[in-house]
C-alpha cells in the first residue's frame, strides 16, 4: 500500500523555510484519542519529549504562547511572573481559531496567525529533539529545541508544576 504524502501544513512550511532539520510523525485520530500523552504512545515517543502549546491571555489583554510536556500542567503563576505579568489565564477553545489558525490539538507553536510572546518550559532542554504539533489533529513535529526557540523566539523557563 502506499502512503499518502502529507499535506504541508503552514508550520511545517515555516520550519523548512527556516532551513531547520525536522521528522514527520503522523498518527490515527479515528479513535478519538488526542490527548498529549496518547499521541506519545501513538508515535512511539517518550512521554517527556512531547510538548503541547498552550494559549493564555494576561491582564494586561496580551497573549502568550506556552510550550509545556503533556504529562505536565501549566503553572499559571510561575508563567505569569517569568513573562512580567499579575496574573494569566488560559484562553477559551472557541477563542483558539480566530487567534491562532489552529484548532484544539493541533495548535502548533509555528506559523500561528500572528507571533505572541512564547515560553518552552526548560524541561525541552533535557531532550535532543522533541515534539510539538505539526499544525493539525493528527500531526507531530519533532525537532531540536533550541532550533525551535529560535523560530518562533521563544524563551526557556520553570512554567510548570
Amino acid at each position: 500500500m502506499k502512503k499518502e504524502k502529507t499535506d504541508k501544513t503552514n508550520a511545517v512550511r515555516q520550519i523548512e523555510k527556516a532551513g531547520i532539520e525536522y521528522k514527520l510523525h503522523e498518527y490515527d485520530i479515528s479513535d478519538g484519542r488526542i490527548d498529549g500523552v496518547s499521541v506519545a504512545e501513538k508515535t512511539g515517543q517518550p512521554v517527556e519529549k512531547v510538548f503541547k502549546t498552550l494559549v493564555t491571555i494576561a491582564q494586561s489583554k496580551e497573549h502568550y504562547v506556552c510550550v509545556v510536556p503533556v504529562d505536565k500542567e501549566l503553572d499559571l503563576k510561575k508563567a505569569a511572573k517569568m513573562l512580567g505579568e499579575k496574573k494569566i489565564e488560559m484562553i477559551h477553545q472557541k477563542e483558539l481559531l480566530p487567534l491562532t489558525g489552529y484548532i484544539h490539538g493541533g495548535c502548533s507553536p509555528v506559523g500561528m496567525r500572528k507571533p505572541f510572546v512564547t515560553v518552552i518550559d526548560e524541561t525541552a532542554l533535557l531532550q535532543e529533539t522533541i515534539c510539538v504539533s505539526g499544525g493539525k489533529v493528527g500531526l507531530q513535529v519533532e525537532l531540536d529545541p533550541e532550533d525551535l526557540a529560535m523560530l518562533v523566539s521563544a524563551d526557556f523557563g520553570d512554567i510548570t508544576k
